[in-house]
């Protein structure tokens, strides 16, 4: 079952939530806890574990062999993101505008534009008693990070059972990387904060989720400050509120020292555990 963990805001509390909600079904079984949010991983802040495996990430870029263009054109009226266009005699490729579509190559008719590897990132992947943590990091520069979630979601495919839980910490907004990590989940969980900036982003949130036809759920985040408007509109909406995770002067302390938070405060593992509870039912 896969769990993905998103927000409308960055801010909100996702990387809290992933990782000590991870923590917390590691006392009792296997779980895989995937970092998404690739131009800015922080989960292993908190996660630290024995790094097993390391793999360099490449996409896919076109590069032009002038020797056997024809200059038909073919190229640029194929390419939808315009990282090929022609220019008198030259064709010229935009690498940070590629998405790797294989279009211009597979349809030019001279085989003029090959597809070469371009490094965009790297994958690490550690253990930590039961925690199987997988971390992707883009390279600075880089401008797309959907690639290479892609490709750390397929490699969890290909390296863990079905029968595992994963969590997906997701990158912040509900742009292309949040849609690419939580495009496959089974359930969102999306957090929140009572405020009128966590009310705005939720609504966006939420109609992402939908238009995505997803199951989700609510998680609200340092409870106690704002107003309750979060909570009336989830109710309006029948949107399930899975936990409120109180304010506390604490949570910031051991957060802003790395440590986990539900271990010292019984009232945020209360929380998490209803979340678990939640996740355990669905999955049944």
């Amino acid at each position: 079952m896969k769990i993905a963990i998103a927000s409308g805001k960055g801010g909100t509390g996702k990387t809290t939530l992933s990782t000590n909600l991870t923590a917390l079904f590691a006392e009792t079984e296997k779980i895989v806890l995937a970092d998404l949010d690739v131009e800015e991983p922080n989960s292993g802040l908190f996660i630290k574990g024995e790094l097993i495996e390391e793999e360099v990430k490449y996409k896919m870029i076109p590069e032009w062999n002038e020797s056997t263009c024809t200059l038909c054109g073919e190229c640029q009226k194929n390419c939808n993101f315009h990282a090929v266009i022609q220019l008198g005699t030259q064709i010229l490729v935009f690498p940070e505008l590629c998405h790797s579509c294989f279009a211009c190559s597979e349809l030019c008719p001279t085989g003029s534009l090959p597809m070469i590897k371009q490094r965009m990132g790297q994958l690490k992947y550690f253990e930590k008693d039961n925690i199987s943590f997988i971390e992707s990091r883009l390279d600075i520069g880089q401008e797309q990070a959907v690639p290479l979630i892609g490709q750390t979601i397929e490699y969890i495919e290909n390296n863990f059972p079905e029968d595992i839980i994963r969590i997906f910490d997701s990158p912040p907004g509900t742009s292309c990387p949040v849609i690419e990590a939580t495009k496959d989940a089974d359930f969102v969980i999306l957090v929140t904060e009572p405020t009128p900036f966590g009310l705005h982003d939720l609504k966006l949130a939420v109609e992402t989720m939908k238009e995505l036809k997803k199951d989700f759920g609510v998680v609200i985040n340092r409870y106690g400050v704002g107003n309750n408007d979060v909570i009336n509109y989830c109710e309006e909406d029948n949107i399930p509120i899975l936990a409120k995770i109180p304010n506390s002067r604490k949570v910031a302390e051991l957060y802003s020292k790395g440590q986990l938070i539900y271990q010292e405060l019984p009232e945020v593992k209360q929380e998490l555990q209803d979340i678990k509870n939640y996740i355990l039912n669905l999955k049944n």
